[in-house]
């Protein structure tokens, strides 16, 4: 399994924006998928974004047209630009990998689902208010 470390969550006012970051404790280009979820209190936790070694993305549509994925590979290390925050968009925010080797392609749903993915960061907290 791959360690994974998050980073840049905050507090922001609605309509600001964050760039979070998940270090990789391994080179994970073509050997995993990544992915980005999120899990409000009370609530389970729901996939927000997919990436692929291939560059081929995944967007739940709550945060489609809003949120970007993308990896740098020479840094081993994942982001996801959040722009347009909502209230909504409150969560502790975590870093997936599925993998080694990565699987094959996926749909959304299942890009988006838990099942996949078998190395999970500790979480970072977003905090948005109105």
């Amino acid at each position: 399994q791959v360690q994974l470390v998050e980073s840049g969550g905050g507090s922001v006012q609605a309509g600001g924006s964050l760039r979070l970051s998940c270090a990789a404790s391994v080179y994970t280009y073509s050997s995993y998928y990544m992915g980005w979820f999120r899990q409000a209190p009370g609530k389970e936790r729901e996939g927000v974004a997919a990436i692929a070694s291939d560059g081929s993305t995944t967007y739940a549509d709550s945060v489609k047209d809003r949120f970007a994925i993308s990896q740098d590979n020479a840094k081993n290390t994942l982001y996801l630009q959040m722009n347009s925050l909502k209230p909504e968009d409150t969560a502790m925010y975590y870093c997936a990998a599925s993998g080694p080797p990565e699987p094959p392609p996926m749909t959304p749903i299942q890009a988006l689902g838990v099942m996949p993915y078998n190395s999970w960061g500790q979480g970072t907290q977003v905090t948005v208010s109105s």
